[in-house]
């Protein structure tokens, strides 16, 4: 499927009806964002993103301690639409998970002081622009996808669960998978007049 990178990123949207047997096998989605994180950029070359993808029984469990931490904290009379919303979630295909490597990040705070208190604003900023790299990488190949964010509240068990180093930072849960419906119409903000903004910003 051939898209250029203006119409990947028209068509990218948060997609949440999705389904299994996509056509698009777990190896071919792990070589994806292999390639991916080895190419989106990052201060001073630190490259301290890290991902893991979960399929078949790793998806499913993950959802699963997703559902289960949830349901300790909301209340029972309102847990009926979180759990619609997470078994949702688990009808994926699977789940890539994001991380900060935050050994990296703290070695070079130290090992560049003058930048110490940038390094942590940038390694959200590569993680933001690694998350929308895989993104429009999973919508070329015809892939619905959805960020969710329940790190913090998951991230010791599922350290635990698939041995994951206690240095990486869980910053955010990418579901993907089959699209069974199209996303709602997205609305814009209006564009803003390059005249109005130098009138505002430079009496």
């Amino acid at each position: 499927m051939n898209k250029t990178l203006a119409a990947s990123l028209k068509n990218r949207r948060s997609v949440y009806a999705l389904g299994k047997n996509s056509g698009v096998s777990a190896k071919d989605i792990v070589a994806l964002v292999k390639e991916t994180t080895d190419f989106v950029p990052s201060a001073f070359n630190g490259q301290s993103q890290r991902t893991i993808v979960l399929s078949g029984e790793a998806h499913t469990a993950f959802w699963g301690i997703v559902m289960e931490t949830l349901r300790k904290i909301v209340p029972a009379a309102n847990f009926a639409k979180t759990e619609a919303k997470i078994n949702g979630f688990a009808e994926g295909e699977g789940t890539i998970l994001f991380f900060d490597d935050e050994a990296v990040t703290n070695h070079l705070i130290k090992a560049f002081p003058l930048y110490a208190e940038n390094f942590k604003p940038w390694a959200e900023q590569q993680n933001g622009m690694l998350q929308l790299a895989v993104w429009l990488a999973l919508e070329d190949q015809g892939l619905g996808a959805n960020l969710q964010h329940y790190n913090p509240l998951i991230d010791d068990e599922v350290k635990a669960k698939w041995g994951i180093a206690k240095e990486w930072k869980l910053r955010a849960e990418m579901v993907y998978g089959k699209k069974l419906a199209d996303a709602d119409l997205r609305e814009h903000q209006k564009s803003i007049a390059a005249s109005s903004l130098l009138k505002s910003n430079f009496p």
